[in-house]
């Protein structure tokens, strides 16, 4: 399970960051929107930087911008572990992916709901992880796209055995098996984690749904 930051308490971020991490997560999504991809704004290098030294999760920083070539190093020099940016947003892909891992990171690409699979063909076996989007991004709390599965279980196949399959959007108790059985590796839960009483308990809740047969 990866708990997405943007359904966290931001009075009590750093509490709500150490709950789930003594549930047994080991990375932490982190959604940065920028008002242009986007139709919201969410927060930027400020947060990531004074968040990094209070937590060792693996920061999977997901960027909703519309130029993460720009913006690639800041993030990277706050502390992110991995940087994933969004195919739509341009027509170089391999150039941002390549920037990307000059700083020493690692790199994902995003597909929207209404970007076909076949889009990220030419980059796929360059990339750590793939993410598809189960809602439109922007929002939190959307409901769950059924198309989705479709998407996974045609990327999977495409995929080497160290590349993570990641999706986001509408996961919670209601759709987290069908997405690990359709190949996601990597689930990002945002209102079905922060968003329950006590986080920790609702991470293992999810994880066990997940493997269960």
């Amino acid at each position: 399970m990866a708990p997405s930051l943007l359904s966290a308490d931001f009075a009590r971020l750093i509490d709500d960051v150490r709950r789930v991490e003594a549930a047994g997560v080991e990375l932490l999504h982190l959604d940065v929107m920028d008002g242009h991809f986007v139709p919201n704004i969410s927060f930027g290098v400020p947060v990531i930087e004074k968040l990094r030294p209070a937590t060792e999760l693996f920061f999977d920083v997901h960027l909703m911008i519309t130029d993460p070539l720009k913006y690639a190093e800041p993030f990277i020099k706050a502390g992110s572990d991995l940087l994933t940016f969004h195919i739509e947003v341009t027509k170089e892909p391999m150039r941002v992916i390549e920037h990307i891992r000059s700083l020493g990171a690692r790199v994902g690409i995003t597909l929207n709901p209404g970007t076909d699979a076949s889009a990220i063909t030419g980059v796929i076996q360059a990339v750590d992880l793939v993410l598809v989007m189960s809602v439109w991004p922007g929002f939190g709390g959307q409901k769950f796209i059924e198309s989705s599965i479709g998407k996974l279980e045609a990327i999977r196949p495409m995929l080497r055995p160290n590349q993570r399959l990641e999706i986001d959007g509408g996961i919670g108790p209601e759709t987290v098996r069908a997405a690990a059985q359709a190949g996601a590796d990597t689930l990002v839960a945002g209102s079905a984690v922060f968003g329950r009483p006590d986080p920790a308990k609702a991470v293992e809740t999810l994880a066990a749904l997940a493997v269960k047969p």
